[in-house]
């Protein structure tokens, strides 16, 4: 008798323990730019053929090769469904596998069609260049100081700062 209470009381405390714990956020709304997701659901961006997807132990990485974004690339490109939220991504990274200046193009064409560039940082670590355009659902984001691939990524807009613009 003594083993079925202990029992019962290991299972509500159990689920009195799972009851506790946040429920998942809900998924950011599905956002595209360029043809490509922003932030959504891993089922939105598998319909946008990014469709390769691991374990990278805290978040599951679902990848496209050969994206080519405002006519420049071809790219490597991943949105990253993080563990603790299963229910969705909230940005686009871009990338060369080769040549760490290929992303430059990209800005090229924002800059081409009016986008404007700001700075953060000081130019020696953590630096970024931030493109905005008003009215654009997404913001551009580019590393100036990095250390392994230089990345750019594709963001929601919501008005976070920008640093020094020009």
């Amino acid at each position: 008798m003594a083993v079925v209470r202990n029992r019962t009381f290991i299972a509500i405390a159990l689920a009195s323990l799972a009851a506790c714990q946040p429920a998942p956020a809900p998924p950011p709304p599905d956002v595209a730019f360029d043809g490509l997701p922003v932030t959504g659901t891993r089922a939105f961006a598998e319909r946008l053929s990014f469709t390769h997807c691991a374990d990278t132990g805290s978040a599951l990485r679902c990848r496209r090769d050969g994206v080519r974004l405002l006519g420049t690339g071809p790219y490597q490109a991943a949105v990253d469904v993080a563990r603790r939220q299963e229910s969705g991504f909230n940005q686009l990274t871009l990338w060369h596998d080769t040549d760490q200046s290929a992303v430059f193009k990209a800005t090229e064409a924002l800059a081409a069609r009016g986008w404007r560039r700001c700075r953060t940082g000081s130019e020696n670590q953590g630096d970024q260049e931030i493109w905005t355009k008003p009215g654009a659902p997404v913001r551009v984001s580019m590393d100036l100081s990095y250390w392994g691939k230089r990345r750019l990524r594709v963001l929601p807009e919501a008005g976070q700062p920008t640093g020094k613009c020009w």
